[in-house]
């Protein structure tokens, strides 16, 4: 289930169920049956959402039904619901990052130059707030990568409805610097397309190898299939066959790839953990200023307990982890690690103090990604040898001393993740709902 359905989920059931006083009960069991009965199907929800917003235009929770249903539309790969809702609460919220983008890409999809022009100004809004994120934070690796996206999906949205306006060479500056922000094959598609606008079809066929040969995790096999064939066919419009074809991907390759090292070089100049997977060669930041390197805790058992400030579940568990420490403490080859993941790094000293946690607390500096954490509470239990385990009922003590007692012994087995309930441990119905590094002032 991906992020964006759920969250659809969520918001669906939260405006059912949370806001329900706020309905007449009439409206509020009509909204219940709607959603139970659309089976998790998000053009069902979609169209559960918007007839019971016909039946009842006035409602209340209109706003909060309105957003659900632009989530709905979006999971569903609905252009013309995404555009219908989304436009909707853009009315009201002109800066929501969630909702700028998909709605500027299901204009742009729609071709026409109305919807270009409105497509052009929620990207180019949806740039400039990346843009502002970027600025507001310390240029570590993962962050650096991500806003860098970003800013080139934006990119690349305003190249697009520039092109549908029939200002080719604009459209095809634009692409070029979503390109240079950040290679993807969205980016070089749009470069390609821009190029063929302007008549140039050998510098199309050259960016088309790019989208072909340029690492992207978001490309499917059925886009590559299809970069493929758009590339021979410009590659024989300029020279007559696919002879040579061959080496222009070769030089592609080559070219990308070096474009890739100098960047995981720039990256890890600025952030020691941009690009690493293994959560024993991380390097952490401690609230008190000092440095951690993961790598001296190779051969010890290391317990992770993963949270922030504003988790209310994560303040309840503490205890239980202390309890937990106790058990071990004296024993050198056990270490319990506090790991917290605020984007606001300056709230937690004060945090600390507050509540007068003991113990040193480090940042995640990267070690969530690399842990594919999604939510929290979470603890991860790392073995002497490396591999981890995500116990599934973290809080019972007894529960969590045999993880450890087992992965201490050295009989653990190798890598075994078994995550819990939305990533979250023993709150179970009542954790935080939030991703990992999201801020939010909501307590429990």
């Amino acid at each position: 289930m991906s992020w964006v359905y759920r969250s659809l989920t969520v918001a669906a059931l939260f405006v059912a169920t949370c806001f329900g006083q706020q309905l007449s009960k009439t409206e509020s069991d009509d909204l219940n049956h709607a959603l139970a009965d659309a089976n998790g199907s998000p053009k069902d929800y979609l169209r559960a959402i918007e007839k019971h917003l016909q039946q009842y235009p006035d409602s209340p929770r209109k706003n909060e039904l309105e957003r659900a249903a632009a989530l709905a539309a979006l999971e569903a790969k609905d252009d013309g619901g995404m555009v219908r809702w989304g436009e909707r609460v853009l009315g009201r919220q002109p800066d929501d990052l969630q909702m700028l983008e998909p709605v500027a890409r299901a204009l742009v999809a729609a071709a026409g130059k109305s919807e270009a022009e409105r497509a052009l100004q929620y990207a180019r809004r949806f740039e400039a707030l990346v843009r502002e994120m970027q600025a507001q934070r310390p240029k570590g690796g993962d962050w650096q990568n991500q806003t860098d996206a970003g800013i080139a999906r934006g990119l690349v949205l305003e190249a697009r409805a520039t092109a549908t306006l029939g200002r080719p060479e604009e459209a095809l500056g634009l692409a070029q610097r979503a390109y240079e922000t950040y290679p993807s094959t969205a980016a070089a598609r749009a470069v390609a397309d821009c190029f063929e606008r302007t008549g140039n079809t050998a510098e199309a066929a050259r960016a088309m190898a790019d989208a072909f040969t340029v690492q992207d995790a978001r490309n499917t096999d059925a886009e590559r299939a299809r970069d493929r064939g758009r590339l021979g066919e410009l590659y024989v419009k300029v020279h007559g066959s696919e002879k040579g074809l061959g080496d222009l991907v070769l030089e592609a390759y080559d070219r990308n790839l070096a474009a890739v090292k100098a960047r995981q070089l720039r990256m890890r100049a600025n952030d020691p953990n941009a690009q690493l997977t293994d959560p024993m060669e991380f390097t952490l930041g401690a609230v008190d200023g000092s440095k951690l390197q993961m790598a001296t805790l190779k051969g010890k058992v290391v317990i992770l307990d993963i949270w922030a400030t504003w988790c209310g579940p994560c303040r309840a568990q503490h205890p239980l982890y202390q309890e937990v420490e106790k058990r071990f403490a004296g024993n050198a080859d056990v270490v319990f690690l506090s790991i917290n993941t605020d984007e606001e790094q300056a709230a937690v000293k004060p945090f600390l103090a507050e509540v007068k946690w003991p113990e040193k607390a480090y940042f995640e500096d990267g070690l969530a990604r690399a842990l594919q954490i999604k939510g929290i509470p979470a603890t991860i239990v790392i073995g002497r040898d490396g591999a981890g385990v995500q116990p599934d009922e973290w809080v019972r003590p007894g529960a969590v001393r045999g993880v450890v007692d087992f992965q201490n012994s050295g009989r653990a087995a190798k890598w075994k993740r078994r995550p819990s309930v939305a990533g979250c441990c023993w709150w179970r119905r009542r954790c935080c709902f939030r991703r990992v590094g999201r801020r939010s002032r909501r307590r429990r």
